[in-house]
């Protein structure tokens, strides 16, 4: 079966926990504190696998969760990092934030990619110690990983891409340039799933063309399966448009030309203004002038009109090799970029669970939804901190804080960033 989308649920490892430890020796007195750090939490990676190409499996497992790090132990011994959780997908794969819509990666290459970073272990009680506070009681646990939910979409890699209606020679075209094997039959949607075959014109010159299956009228609005097919043409660098051009089946070669267009557009506008050929299938089952007047129909559009018979090869060479000069000329294949996170708006965050505990006058504050926003600050930056200041009224931490006795100039510790309470 074909599955181009899922959504599934990530978790990276949290931080293992730093411990609290005195070192004890004969004959060494006041040791001291000696607990070591937790280990990270292992990370969520994502990696291309080219031996897959659907995202079918994810639809039988759908909770990745990584590993916890080790926790700190005595003697100043740091707990072992967790191993990344890898998860292997197809090339193209893009994967973005199911509640946002944020992209996160696009598995295009050969890198791998972290997309949950595991979170970072706590500190040992070592840490802690100050002139005035010499055999510190406490350490600090493990901050949690990064969780999402995701959706994965398949965004096939193909240079070229062939659109048009069902029946029109697609898989016929495909099979006779390429060594790609599609069901081949005289009846509407024998291609369900897309179909890629590279197309080799030379020792050192070849590209990637893909067949998509048939779309029909209302296809941007979903009718069929056409979201799931017009996915795959979004990062073709040119598209092939194929219309049969004797009317077999009863439709006006014109109208379908008019049709598939309009569908394209109507799912995303870029594709109306990707490069495109016009391939005419079928000539043998109509007369010269009625090509004729469709390559005029075509031409005065602005788009090159190559009459062929898919069947047996004829006049296929030279469309290939326009495909091959436009090819040089167009940029790579798209690549998507992750996108940043954006700071919500403050009232948006409202009041959070909150939790604090005092260690020798150092107040220890825990709410994990804020952590996320703290990751996102940049204490460099005067608008990002005064932001920050915000939240901390706004979820509650400064009212939790003063609740605990609070007084100024006492430490707050907010997973790993520390800061002096001021009124």
């Amino acid at each position: 079966m074909f599955v181009d989308i899922a959504k599934i649920f990530i978790k990276a490892g949290d931080g293992g926990d730093g411990a609290v430890a005195f070192h004890r020796e004969k004959y060494v007195a006041s040791g001291g504190p000696d607990g070591g750090d937790g280990g990270r939490g292992g990370n969520i990676v994502f990696v291309a696998d080219d031996n897959l190409s659907t995202l079918a499996d994810f639809r039988y497992k759908r909770k990745y969760v990584a590993p916890k790090g080790e926790n700190g132990r005595g003697g100043r011994c740091n707990g072992k990092k967790a191993d990344d959780l890898i998860i292997r997908v197809p090339r193209g794969t893009l994967i973005k934030e199911a509640e946002t819509g944020r992209i996160l990666a696009d598995i295009s290459d050969k890198e791998p990619v972290i997309v949950a970073k595991g979170g970072k272990g706590g500190w040992g009680n070592p840490h802690f110690a100050s002139p005035t506070r010499q055999t510190p009681r406490f350490a600090k646990p493990g901050q949690p990983g990064e969780q999402y939910e995701v959706q994965l979409e398949l965004k096939l890699l193909a240079d070229v891409g062939i659109v048009g209606f069902p029946n029109v020679g697609k898989s016929t075209l495909i099979s006779v340039v390429s060594e790609a094997k599609p069901i081949i039959a005289d009846y509407h949607f024998t291609t369900i799933t897309p179909v890629l075959g590279v197309v080799r014109m030379g020792p050192e010159s070849s590209f990637v063309m893909a067949d998509i299956p048939g779309l029909i009228e209302g296809a941007g609005d979903g009718a069929g399966l056409g979201h799931q097919f017009l996915r795959h043409v979004e990062r073709c660098r040119l598209l092939v448009h194929m219309v049969d051009v004797s009317g077999s089946e009863g439709r006006d070669p014109q109208e379908d030309f008019r049709i598939i267009n309009a569908e394209l557009k109507k799912f995303n506008p870029e594709l109306a203004e990707r490069p495109m050929i016009v391939a005419g299938n079928k000539c043998d089952l109509t007369d010269d002038e009625t090509v004729e007047k469709f390559r005029e129909f075509v031409e005065k559009q602005g788009y090159s009109f190559f009459p062929i018979m898919a069947a047996i090869s004829y006049e296929v060479e030279p469309l290939l090799k326009e495909i091959q000069e436009q090819l040089s000329k167009l940029p790579p294949v798209a690549r998507y970029e992750p996108e940043p996170l954006v700071l919500p708006p403050v009232e948006e965050i409202g009041k959070q669970d909150i939790r604090v505990t005092v260690h020798d006058g150092v107040y220890f504050v825990q709410a994990d939804s804020l952590l996320r926003v703290l990751r996102m600050i940049d204490f460099s930056d005067t608008d990002s901190v005064q932001y920050f200041q915000r939240v901390l009224i706004s979820s509650g931490v400064i009212d939790a804080l003063k609740e605990a006795g609070i007084q100024e100039g006492d430490t707050v510790s907010l997973y790993d960033f520390e800061f002096e309470f001021v009124e």
